[in-house]
């Protein structure tokens, strides 16, 4: 054996063990899905729009001794085109998340699960 180099036979052992490694992840996509409906950059999406995406009141407020609400939408009917374009353009009171492609793939996975669930 060279000094400072391993011998082969652990180099084959850790290869198969990273990918083992690479191939297993800690949390399910449906985890993931739901952590980033709960906080995706500050404050979750349920905050405003619901724990299933049905929406939500907001505020409600006295405007011309009028009552009225500011509410979130329902977001989770939307189709996926819907739902992508939504969240790439700015909505008045909704904070831009910059999220990636797959991070709103996600999203839509989690809502599309937990909208009919009890």
């Amino acid at each position: 054996m060279i000094k400072g180099r391993l011998p082969m036979k652990y180099i084959s052992f850790f290869v198969f063990a990273s990918s083992l490694f690479a191939q297993a992840t800690f949390i399910t996509p449906m985890e993931y899905a739901s952590q980033l409906y709960k906080n995706p950059r500050g404050i979750g999406c349920h905050q405003c729009h619901g724990l299933k995406g049905e929406g939500k009141v907001i505020a409600e407020y006295v405007h011309k001794k009028k009552k009225k609400n500011f509410k979130a939408p329902a977001i989770n009917q939307l189709s996926f085109e819907e739902f992508y374009n939504a969240l790439e353009k700015r909505q008045v009171g909704m904070p831009r998340y910059f999220l990636t492609k797959k991070e709103i793939k996600s999203l839509y996975f989690y809502l599309q699960e937990v909208k009919d669930s009890k």
